[in-house]
């Protein structure tokens, strides 16, 4: 079937540039889910809401058929420091660079796909389709996708809209933090009394510098560890009888977070304690029909080591979106008009006819 995909694309950029003139960041997102749920029923469809999350079902849902998700997010992170333009004023180039605040991440993908749901929703095909921009990613919040998933309809498998350039990443590293402590006793530093917490701490900061989890992944790599805050002591003439540090761990689909905790645990000496297991590492086979037909378009698939919503998904999930990772979280952050519309065009590729 043919595409009007110049017509789609203006749609879209529409779109994108009222949702970047609107403030959205993680757990204030109202007024940016009111917007976008607002386009939806201008449209014809009906939406479901909860919170800041929207989700559209197309028409014609039956039980019998698996359900294929398509989903992104509606929140930004902070503007940095840097920005030369209004980050919520978008700013359309003459070489079709729009500029804005989540215009790259994911801005470009909510609506994208948006309009590939809305297309596909007047065809026939094998699977039930479900929209759904979800909040609170950027933070990883309970009241994101997470808070959405129990009353949707079972799903068969995801396709996630983030900047890889529209290439599929068919596997993403997983996060877990930890918060170390170490207890000593605090004394006089000019005499020989106490028991320095940071001496403590030393061993376990080199461990954690050079281990090597054995499991290396063929996408994703080893797993990774990085020290990246540490705080002790209240004056220099104190000993601190405290200091505590915290360690990035980005997991891959080798582990789970917490057969990384336990082997952790067993190799420092200091007390670790993890904010969280649920951030997981996802992969998908790279035999997936959808794998498969996103390759036979020309697709090369990766592995991501950015994280996003597929960390809260229990079913299989493949993450493609337009822009690039790198100008997320940036200042003065854009995407191509050119970007937009060479991803509506390949999202309709890759699913008008799939099979899942």
């Amino acid at each position: 079937m043919k595409y009007d995909i110049p017509a789609l694309t203006a749609e879209a950029v529409g779109l994108l540039k009222a949702l970047i003139s609107i403030p959205s960041v993680s757990r204030d997102e109202e007024k940016a889910a009111d917007c976008l749920q607002q386009y939806i029923e201008l449209q014809g469809m009906q939406t479901g809401r909860k919170g800041n999350n929207v989700w559209c079902l197309a028409p014609g849902f039956d039980l019998k058929r698996p359900t294929l998700l398509l989903n992104s997010h509606i929140d930004t992170v902070k503007p940095v420091q840097g920005w030369r333009k209004d980050p919520y004023t978008p700013q359309l180039e003459p070489n079709g660079k729009l500029y804005g605040l989540g215009s790259n991440d994911a801005g470009a993908s909510v609506v994208s796909l948006l309009q590939a749901f809305l297309t596909l929703c007047r065809t026939a095909q094998h699977y039930n389709l479900l929209y759904l921009a979800s909040c609170e990613e950027e933070v990883s919040g309970k009241e994101g996708i997470e808070s959405v998933l129990p009353q949707l309809p079972p799903i068969a498998f995801a396709l996630v809209g983030e900047p890889t350039e529209m290439q599929p990443a068919i596997a993403e590293k997983g996060l877990m933090v930890l918060d170390v402590t170490a207890t000593g006793r605090s004394g006089h530093a000019a005499r020989n009394e106490g028991d320095n917490a940071i001496y403590k701490v030393l061993d376990d900061i080199a461990w954690f510098r050079d281990y090597q989890f054995p499991k290396v992944s063929p996408l994703l790599g080893p797993v990774k560890m990085s020290v990246t805050m540490i705080n002790a002591g209240t004056q220099h003439n104190v000993i601190p009888d405290r200091c505590t540090f915290v360690v990035d761990i980005r997991s891959n689909e080798c582990y789970t977070n917490e057969e990384l905790f336990e082997e952790i645990k067993k190799n420092i000496h200091c007390q670790p304690q993890a904010r969280s297991f649920r951030l997981s590492s996802s992969h998908v086979s790279p035999e997936h029909p959808l794998v498969q037909r996103a390759v036979a378009m020309g697709r090369t698939p990766f592995g991501s080591p950015t994280l996003s919503d597929q960390a809260l998904m229990p079913f299989p999930s493949m993450k493609m979106g337009p822009g690039k990772s790198a100008r997320s979280h940036t200042a003065d952050e854009f995407i191509f008009v050119k970007e937009i519309e060479e991803a509506i065009g390949l999202y309709l590729e890759l699913l008008d006819g799939a099979e899942l």
